[in-house]
C-alpha cells in the first residue's frame, strides 16, 4: 500500500477502537454442577472444593464454586461462533473488522497473548453476561510473521445483579503473511510462480538440534543417560531416572510398533499429504516417537500393528521419519 493508502487504512480501523463488539451476551446455563464437573473431569483437576460438596462446604470457600479459569466458558456463544454467516446475517463488530483486515491483504491472524482477572468466585445459580470491546489498535508493526497491526479486545463479565466478576484481555496480531518476501518477488518478475508449501520446521534449539541434524543425515537417534544407562525422547538436558546431565545417544532400528494413532482430516493444512495418520510409535528400543504412518490406507492403520521406520525426504525443506507396516 502507498502511504497514503496506509494513512486511510488506519483511520478506518481505528474508527473500530473503543466500541462493542456486539451486544452484551448472557450465557445460555447459568453457573452449574454438571458443567463444573466435566470440566475437572477434563483438566485432571482433582481440587474437592469443585466437586465434593461435603468438602467444599466445610472449607474457607462454603460450597461448592466454579474453577476461575471457567470465566470465559458461562458466556460463550457456542459452535455457532464457527460458523460461515449467510451472505446476509450482520456480522458482529469484531467480524466487521476482521473483514476489513482481510481486504487489505491481512489475513493471517494470530493469537499471542491473554491476561484474565478474576474479582470473586463464581457459584452454581450464577448468571454471567460478557460485554466485549474493542480496547486497542496497535501502530503497523513489522514481525516474524509479517507486517501487521496487534488488535486487543475487552472482555468483561457480570453477573445477575450486574455486579463485575472479572475482565479478559486478548490480544491478536492481523498480519500480511510472509509480505516482504511476496513484494520482494513482485519487484523481480510479474510472472513469479509462489513457491509450493511445505511443512511446518520443527523449532531447533540447543536441546535438541543435534537429533534434527541426525535426521537430516538420514539416522534416528535416541539419547541415552550416561550414568543409568536410561533411553529417553523426546531429547533433553537432564535424565529424568537420576537427574545426570551426561547423555550420548544409541542409533535406532526404526523398528516398533503402533501404540495409538489418530487420522487429521480438518482443517487440511497446506504442504501436508492426506490422508494424514499421525501415529505414536513404540520404538523396539523402549522409547516412543510422534511420526506419520504411511504407505497403507488409514483405515487399514491399527493399534498393535507392526511397523518399520525409514528417514526419508517429505518435502524440499524436511527429513523426517516415517512409518511403513512391516
Amino acid at each position: 500500500m502507498t502511504p497514503e493508502e496506509i494513512t486511510a487504512f488506519e483511520a478506518k480501523v481505528q474508527a473500530y477502537v473503543g466500541g462493542e463488539v456486539s451486544a452484551p451476551r448472557t450465557g445460555k446455563d447459568d453457573v452449574n454442577k454438571a458443567m463444573i464437573r466435566h470440566w475437572a473431569e477434563v483438566m485432571g483437576d482433582e481440587n474437592p472444593v469443585y466437586t465434593d460438596e461435603a468438602f467444599a462446604a466445610t472449607s474457607a470457600k462454603h460450597g461448592i464454586i466454579a474453577p476461575p479459569t471457567m470465566l470465559l466458558t458461562w458466556a460463550m456463544e457456542g459452535y455457532s461462533m464457527a460458523q460461515t454467516p449467510a451472505p446476509d446475517a450482520k456480522l458482529d463488530v469484531q467480524r466487521e473488522l476482521h473483514a476489513i483486515f482481510d481486504a487489505h491483504g491481512f489475513t493471517g491472524v494470530l493469537g499471542t497473548n491473554t491476561r484474565t482477572e478474576f474479582y470473586r468466585d463464581l457459584r452454581p445459580g450464577d448468571q454471567i453476561t460478557s460485554h466485549q470491546t474493542i480496547d486497542s489498535i496497535s501502530e503497523r508493526k513489522n514481525t516474524a510473521r509479517g507486517v501487521g497491526y496487534f488488535v486487543e479486545t475487552v472482555n468483561t463479565f457480570t453477573d445477575q445483579t450486574g455486579a463485575k466478576v472479572g475482565r479478559q484481555v486478548f490480544r491478536v496480531l492481523k498480519f500480511q503473511p510472509n509480505v516482504a518476501t511476496a513484494e520482494a518477488k513482485a519487484a523481480t518478475s510479474d510472472d513469479a510462480m509462489p513457491a509450493a508449501p511445505a511443512r511446518i520446521q520443527a523449532p531447533r534449539g540447543h536441546d535438541n538440534a543435534w537429533w534434527w541434524e541426525a535426521i537430516d543425515a538420514g539416522k534416528l537417534l535416541i539419547q541415552r543417560c550416561k550414568q543409568c544407562g536410561t533411553l529417553r525422547h523426546p531429547p533433553r538436558p537432564m535424565c529424568g531416572v537420576c537427574n545426570s546431565t551426561e547423555w550420548d545417544s544409541i542409533e535406532s532400528s526404526l523398528e516398533g510398533e503402533v501404540f495409538s494413532f489418530t487420522e487429521l482430516s480438518y482443517p487440511k493444512f497446506p504442504g501436508y499429504p492426506y490422508p494424514l495418520v499421525c501415529g505414536l510409535i513404540q520404538l523396539s528400543e523402549g522409547t516412543r516417537l510422534v511420526a506419520n504412518i504411511v504407505g497403507c490406507e488409514a483405515d487399514k492403520v491399527y493399534i498393535g500393528m507392526k511397523v518399520k521406520g525409514k528417514v526419508e525426504r517429505v518435502d524440499d525443506k524436511t527429513v523426517l521419519p516415517n512409518f511403513y507396516p512391516a
